[in-house]
């Protein structure tokens, strides 16, 4: 697998970028292909919370399950995708900057191919990630710097 990475500076502190981003159900917000995001039972996030999300992927709605499998406020997470053809692995970390009055946020994506998944991945969600990715981070930059 290859991991497509982006980074960004965020001019919030870095527990206000961390408990947005971080926050799935925010996932409709700021990126282009999540249509829906909500979590599975009515624990509080945090280690094995369960998410489901739907998102555009090519010209496909592919509903998806992830299960939170890192969580470390406010400088690391880590969702998983659980089953299904195309399985997301997706790490997000925060490190302050400015004696933490910013935030550099980096995420990190992998994806592998299970079935049909194994043509969708390389054919369609790396390039598709690749180019909406920095766009992504961007949205979610004007979102908590208030731009937008």
């Amino acid at each position: 697998m290859s991991t497509i990475r982006e980074s960004i500076e965020i001019d919030r502190r870095p527990e206000e970028v961390y408990a947005y981003a971080s926050d799935p159900e925010h996932l409709p917000e700021w990126q282009e292909n999540a249509i829906e995001a909500h979590r599975v039972g009515d624990a509080p996030l945090g280690l094995g919370s369960r998410v489901e999300v739907t998102r555009n992927i090519g010209r496909r709605v592919m509903p998806m399950t992830m299960e939170m499998t890192e969580y470390d406020p406010p400088r690391s997470w880590r969702l998983q995708s659980v089953g299904g053809p195309v399985r997301g692995d997706v790490h997000g970390t925060v490190e302050p900057l400015d004696d933490g009055r910013r935030a550099r946020l980096t995420i990190d994506v992998e994806f592998e191919g299970h079935g049909m998944g194994r043509v969708l991945v390389p054919m369609v969600v790396r390039p598709q990630v690749r180019k909406e990715l920095p766009r992504n981070e961007r949205h979610l930059k004007d979102v908590l710097e208030g731009e937008r």
